[in-house]
């Protein structure tokens, strides 16, 4: 088996590992905007923005750095029982300083008592698993990490139709917990699931004695402090707008967040390419071809997730009512091409992403973030008060686009790849056109998209004839 065809070999199981289970609980989606009003909604949205950026903070870019470490030092069992105690041990000292502050902490982000304690339990759980689950991934163990990320999911998935749905509701397990406010019994589920989860991956805690090396641990710190501030600035990019919209208006930002989650395909794509692609560029970062490898994965990513951006699109109304019923929700349907394009971007710069990460300039990525998080902060205040909600969308956009291209002009002086930007721009310029002209100028008329789609498809094949002729070949070898 081929370099590449391994690396798109484990990239599908950990897209299974966590695909399937988003998009199982995506469709949590439909049950949430049946039982909640917009602004619950708002409130669990808000709710997991947090979990987001206490899970950056927490971490410090420790899972990172352990990938870059765990492939460069000869002893790789020091790397990992110096990460799992460093982690462990600022886990334990974080927890008790946020829950010795609980009621000031939980004014201070204006959430109740309970909501916050839930938060900071759920974080602490998910941090402690962060090295275990890293480890599975470098180790090249997709299958058993897909599988552990599945029965979590399930977990959720099953709490939350017993604690919500009208059919199915347990009133014994309701009055168990007995909470007034129905959003509540979302967090709860998370809570559940991620005590299982942690009794499952403690094996993993004792995969190697106990060896902590300061020189390591100097190395782990200094490449990752840049990653979580980098981490940091992310999670402004991906949820300032839900933060600005919260604080302006519950229900339109109700329906924001629940429109947001049908770009959620493309959310999935790029995170489960991430998934498979950081251990692979760091593992191979020193075989012959790993340049060109590097190159060829970029252009077949953006292919695959161009047609995922046209896909979604064109049959945006098809998928809507699989996932919101409710029409208060769809208020805020003209984000989802937008916010896409806006992802698919993302994706991109991930992948673009990989010179400063080999390089160890990780300074360069909290740079890039940190002019992201300007950029979505700048617009979304400018503009969203004369525009509306609609420029939240863009400021995403702006700033995602901003940050793929600096990090290719950047890579290109550092760690120069020979991507193909001719075909790779194409691509991404047709996708993009296409998309925006099916939804908005011919108001999603699924004929006109359909066509398009077709003559996008018919594009690739004929650009790429030879070189999937020879994969195809390859794989059936």
């Amino acid at each position: 088996m081929s370099v590449l065809q391994r690396f798109f070999k484990d990239t599908i199981i950990y897209g299974l590992a966590i695909v399937l289970p988003r998009l199982i609980n995506f469709l949590l989606t439909r049950l949430y905007t049946d039982v909640l009003p917009n602004e619950s909604f708002s409130t669990n949205t808000v709710f997991y923005v947090y979990a987001a950026f206490f899970n950056v903070v927490f971490t410090y870019g420790m899972e990172t750095a352990f990938f870059r470490f765990f492939s460069k030092y000869e002893e790789k069992n020091r790397v990992l029982s110096t990460a799992l105690i460093t982690v462990s041990t600022s886990t334990f000292l974080i927890g008790i300083v946020l829950f010795l502050c609980d009621s000031q902490l939980a004014n201070l982000m204006s959430i109740d008592l309970l909501s916050y304690r839930i938060l900071i339990s759920i974080t602490l759980l998910e941090t402690l698993i962060v090295i275990p689950f890293a480890y599975l991934r470098v180790t090249g163990r997709p299958i058993r990490f897909a599988i552990i990320k599945l029965m979590n999911v399930f977990i959720i998935v099953g709490l939350n139709i017993l604690f919500l749905s009208k059919n199915y509701q347990s009133e014994t397990l309701r009055n168990f917990f007995n909470v007034d406010n129905e959003v509540v019994y979302i967090f709860i589920a998370n809570l559940i699931a991620s005590i299982c989860i942690l009794v499952l991956m403690l094996p993993y805690f004792f995969k190697t004695k106990l060896q902590f090396d300061i020189t390591v641990l100097k190395g782990l710190l200094s490449y990752g402090w840049p990653i979580m501030v980098a981490g940091v600035a992310f999670v402004i990019n991906e949820n300032f707008d839900k933060w600005f919209l919260d604080d302006q208006d519950k229900f339109v930002n109700g329906a924001y967040s629940a429109c947001y989650k049908i770009a959620v395909f493309m959310t999935l794509f790029v995170t489960a390419f991430k998934m498979g692609a950081e251990p692979f560029f760091f593992n191979h970062a020193k075989s012959e071809n790993a340049k060109e490898n590097y190159a060829t994965i970029l252009k077949y990513f953006t292919i695959v997730g161009a047609i995922g951006l046209l896909t979604i699109t064109v049959y945006i109304d098809v998928i809507k009512e699989l996932i919101i019923k409710n029409d208060s929700y769809l208020l805020a349907l003209d984000i989802v091409p937008v916010i896409l394009l806006a992802n698919l971007c993302l994706g991109i710069y991930h992948n673009l992403s990989i010179w400063y990460k080999l390089t160890d300039k990780t300074r360069y990525g909290m740079y890039i973030s940190i002019f992201g998080a300007v950029i979505t902060i700048s617009v979304i205040l400018a503009f969203t008060p004369i525009y509306g909600f609609i420029v939240c969308a863009y400021a995403t956009l702006c700033a995602y686009g901003s940050m793929m291209l600096i990090s290719y002009f950047l890579g290109r002086r550092h760690y120069p790849v020979p991507y193909q930007i001719k075909r790779i721009g194409l691509y991404l310029g047709v996708a993009s056109v296409f998309s925006f002209l099916a939804f908005y100028q011919f108001d999603r008329n699924i004929y006109i998209g359909t066509l398009f789609l077709i003559v996008f498809l018919s594009l690739v094949v004929f650009l790429e004839k030879t070189e999937l002729k020879h994969l195809l070949k390859q794989t059936s070898l």
